[in-house]
């Protein structure tokens, strides 16, 4: 086969910054066969900072992967039998096809669906559902803080720490700057392999002692003491709690919606073409 493939941009490109000043933007910078490659195909190649030196690489080898790339395909025109040449422009049109329909759909169903999942609908699901939430791994609701031990105040702060009532809880968030490291919010459910990855002394040794409901822990390092209280543990097997799940429940919720809310725009558009006659079925 006998390929004329011809690039007319040569020389200029030393020119690099000048020359995307200066170009039309459906001028021709290069040529394979019927094929042409034009300037605002490009022009976004190459950054503004960028050396002459720097972007007459860029472009020239994106000139290059698309000639490559374009006598491969005419090459495949000329050899690929017509009926194989139809199946894929099938296939390139189906392609097209759904993503224009997906993109339509999309922004059809981000205008009108609801993303707001009450307390109660939530429940329902929980409750209808529990079963499917058994946990995996263990949780833990706890505290903690990492202090240096000869710290000043190190007594009254341990105190607060254990007794954590609200006033405890100010002054410590106050005083936080002191510590290595803290985490003073233990209403929540945390996973206790996080727990084991944020604090090194914690390892396969002593995790249980994390494991033990109410139980306070205290480990040292070589810079100072984790002061640790467990409120509430809940072990694999057990049923999440709802505030645990409660973020997973949501997504299920919100993609059952708009699985509905696709199933009616399709009937409803299908509907109306039907009604303004611009969908008939031929008998």
């Amino acid at each position: 086969m006998r390929v004329k493939f011809v690039i007319i941009f040569v020389l200029v490109l030393v020119y690099s910054c000048d020359f995307f000043k200066k170009k039309d933007k459906t001028e021709a910078v290069a040529r394979v066969n019927d094929s042409y490659l034009y300037y605002d195909d490009i022009e976004n190649l190459v950054l503004k900072d960028t050396s002459v030196e720097d972007s007459t690489l860029i472009v020239q080898n994106y000139i290059n992967r698309w000639a490559t790339q374009q006598l491969l395909i005419d090459g495949a025109i000329l050899n690929l039998s017509e009926s194989k040449q139809d199946a894929f422009n099938k296939l390139v049109n189906q392609y097209k096809n759904d993503l224009y329909t997906k993109a339509y759909i999309e922004a059809l169903v981000k205008r009108n669906i609801d993303t707001l999942v009450s307390t109660e609908e939530a429940q329902e699901y929980y409750d209808n559902n529990k079963e499917v939430f058994k946990l995996n791994e263990d949780l833990i609701k706890f505290r903690y803080i990492h202090v240096d031990e000869n710290i000043i105040d190190y007594k009254n702060i341990r105190e607060k720490f254990e007794r954590f009532n609200q006033d405890d809880k100010k002054e410590l968030d106050s005083i936080s700057l002191q510590f290595n490291s803290y985490s003073l919010n233990d209403s929540i459910w945390i996973k206790l392999n996080q727990v084991v990855e944020k604090i090194p002394v914690v390892g396969s040794e002593n995790k249980d002692e994390l494991l033990k409901k109410s139980n306070f822990v205290q480990l040292k390092d070589s810079l100072g003491v984790y002061l640790m209280q467990i409120n509430d543990v809940l072990l694999r097997n057990n049923i999440a709690p709802l505030e645990y799940v409660k973020p997973t429940i949501d997504h299920i919720v919100i993609n059952k919606r708009k699985l509905e809310l696709i199933r009616q725009l399709e009937k409803d558009i299908t509907k109306d073409a039907i009604k303004n006659k611009q969908f008939e079925i031929y008998k």
